[in-house]
């Protein structure tokens, strides 16, 4: 056996998506190659106090939007300016992707051969112009396409404090207050945020069932008190409600605004018509057809690997909301499988180059990845409503701050994946 200083040639690998997955399988592998310990593994017993060489590698990460968009937040960038300038980070400006070996680019991947292992590139602002990007490791971490304004649809940082700007402004400054549409998780914290922060505006969610999260796989207690929390930021709920259509109309006074219209007769007047219903599509276009279930979602085995009849599966991997895997999307469970998949390619490369690992690394091993069980933390306003299975539900102001601390859990991301710091090194709480 080699050991780890015999390679020079860098591996290389490519990511398709910069957000929590994608950022979290790009860092855990520049760790493991670098022979730290990943940052977003568990905390090890013993900390390494052992000189240990490297392996070499080349990480190319691609991505439509010119930064990191903190999506937890979202409801909150469209209600506080301030914080809508917090939640998209310029990837020039994140200091963990400031490393010879990482690389961003900004585009889209449109097309990949996983028999030559090729990809073909599209350049941002260049649709008529494309490359190739030869790899070794492929993992697609690209998400879920949402909706305006659920997600913002701009591409780079300045038009999308434009976009947010020009949403909060449409609110703040009408008479007729905001409709919500869609009683989901997205919907009531966008009602709810906004309500917070302003609390002079008229903000109604209104859900076409008798309950908000009726799609969701979650105990009766915790929609009963989302619902509950809800009314306290007072925003008015309308329930059983299911919206017609929204015309542009004039109201008595010649002032633009929308006059919603529901199945059931009711009509109301609005400055803004915010649809938090759209159904979410898996980004995954650029992949081959086989590798994806009939509504788009990558097929993995437990080791996040592509299906084995993929050519050269075990070099493919898929992470994040665009998995076809159990439990409810989440931040949390893609930047865990970004761990894993950043262990299981390194653990490929090891055996692949015959490595002799350090006797300190030798237990690691190839991670298969566990069933997720329905989980989910809420912000509504000041409170928060949580469920896991091991410890049920729990809420109030106490679990607000553990789950989200006071910025919607951007700081909890960001320290989580140590995007603040150059080399890797946790910082402090």
């Amino acid at each position: 056996m080699g050991s780890l200083s015999d390679y020079t040639i860098p591996f290389r690998v490519l990511v398709v998506g910069g957000s929590y997955g994608g950022l979290s399988v790009a860092l855990n592998l520049h760790d493991l190659c670098r022979g730290r310990e990943p940052r977003c593994g568990p905390t090890p017993d013993k900390v390494h106090d052992v000189d240990q060489p490297n392996i070499p590698v080349d990480i190319t990460i691609v991505d439509e939007r010119d930064g990191f968009y903190h999506v937890i937040g979202g409801p909150l960038a469209l209600a506080s300016g301030t914080y809508a300038e917090k939640a998209w980070v310029k990837y020039d400006d994140i200091l963990a992707l400031r490393s010879p070996n990482i690389h961003v680019l900004q585009g889209s991947v449109i097309s990949v051969d996983p028999r030559s292992k090729v990809a073909t590139f599209s350049p941002h602002g260049l649709d008529t112009e494309t490359s190739e990007l030869q790899y070794d490791y492929l993992i697609a971490a690209a998400g879920l396409r949402r909706v305006q304004p659920v997600v913002p649809q701009s591409l780079r940082r300045k038009q999308y404090l434009f976009e947010t700007g020009e949403h909060t402004s449409r609110a703040l400054t009408g008479k007729h207050g905001v409709v919500v549409v869609g009683g989901g998780a997205v919907g009531v914290e966008i009602a709810s945020e906004l309500k917070d922060l302003h609390p002079e505006i008229q903000v109604t969610l209104v859900h076409s069932r008798d309950k908000l999260l009726s799609a969701e796989p979650l105990p009766e207690e915790f929609k009963d008190i989302a619902l509950d929390f809800v009314r306290q930021t007072d925003v008015d709920v309308f329930l059983s409600h299911r919206v017609d259509k929204a015309e542009e109309v004039r109201d008595d006074d010649g002032e633009d605004c929308y006059r919603v219209h529901f199945t059931n007769g009711h009509t109301m007047l609005a400055d803004q018509v915010v649809m938090a219903v759209s159904r979410s599509v898996p980004s995954t276009d650029f992949l081959p057809r086989d590798t994806l279930d009939e509504e788009g979602y990558v097929l993995v085995r437990p080791t996040l690997a592509f299906p084995v009849e993929t050519p050269n599966s075990d070099d493919h991997f898929a992470i994040g909301d665009l998995t076809k895997w159990s439990g409810i999307k989440r931040c949390g469970a893609a930047m865990h499988m970004g761990y894993y998949a950043a262990n299981n390619i390194f653990m490929s490369v090891v055996e692949k180059k015959g490595v002799e690992l350090p006797e300190i690394d030798k237990p690691r091993k190839v991670l298969e990845l566990d069933e997720i069980p329905p989980m989910m933390g809420l912000a509504v306003g000041k409170k928060a409503v949580a469920y896991w299975p091991e410890a049920g539900v729990s809420s109030g102001e106490e679990v607000m701050k553990s789950f989200f601390g006071d910025d919607l859990a951007f700081s909890i991301c960001w320290n989580h994946m140590r995007l603040g710091t150059l080399d890797g090194e946790k910082t402090q709480d």
